[in-house]
């Protein structure tokens, strides 16, 4: 299955409270955002290519990813998230199913997108998007921009989906694949995100 990385937002988050640079190239214990999402694609054994989608709002994260030769860059034109990631996935001439995930997920690892793909490989819905419960995001100090009630139980979108490109412009029924694992519930949209997730990688070392 081939992967594309979303790479193009703008951080406007960060930017409120006081940064000035993409989103992208954060640094989190020394190492670019984009680069722990990469790493972790190429460590997984289900993900044969990966497309990182960027937009004239993250020009350095462009170049930087540019300059590599495990990725392949899709320049967007900045026409939002779904925009974009039409744009990237007919870009890129994706026929197949493909893993659509965000660049700000660094505790995401390769078991996890290896269990996301087995577990779309035995449903028959095209589509499938991973969802965490609400109460994991609160006991993370996260403050989600959108929640869903499933069934009666609150849960909040990952932003790690698996979509069908031969049906990218169509609607797709998609099957919720829900997670209580910290590893997808925690995307950096803030400094004070940046801040608790270099705690647990910092405790994970230990």
């Amino acid at each position: 299955m081939h992967a594309v990385v979303m790479a193009g937002g703008v951080g406007s988050r960060f930017f409120t409270e006081g940064w000035s640079g993409e989103k992208p190239m954060v640094e989190l214990r020394g190492m670019p955002l984009i680069d722990y999402m990469i790493n972790t694609l190429k460590r997984s054994t289900s993900i044969e290519r990966i497309f990182v989608v960027t937009s004239p709002s993250v020009p350095e994260t462009q170049e930087y990813l540019a300059a590599r030769d495990d990725v392949e860059v899709i320049p967007a034109p900045g026409l939002g998230y779904v925009g974009d990631m039409v744009h990237g996935i007919q870009a890129a001439d994706i026929r197949a199913p493909a893993l659509v995930v965000m660049s700000d997920l660094p505790l995401v690892t390769p078991e996890l997108i290896d269990r996301v793909v087995s577990t779309y490989n035995q449903r028959e819905e095209p589509a499938l998007s991973v969802h965490t419960p609400l109460y994991v995001c609160t006991k993370l100090g996260q403050r989600p921009t959108a929640v869903f009630n499933r069934d009666g139980e609150l849960i909040v979108p990952c932003g790690i989906n698996i979509l069908d490109g031969r049906l990218i412009d169509e609607e797709q029924p998609d099957f919720n694949l829900i997670l209580p694992d910290i590893e997808v519930a925690l995307n950096v949209n803030t400094v004070q995100d940046l801040k608790r997730c270099e705690q647990l990688l910092q405790d994970k070392n230990q």
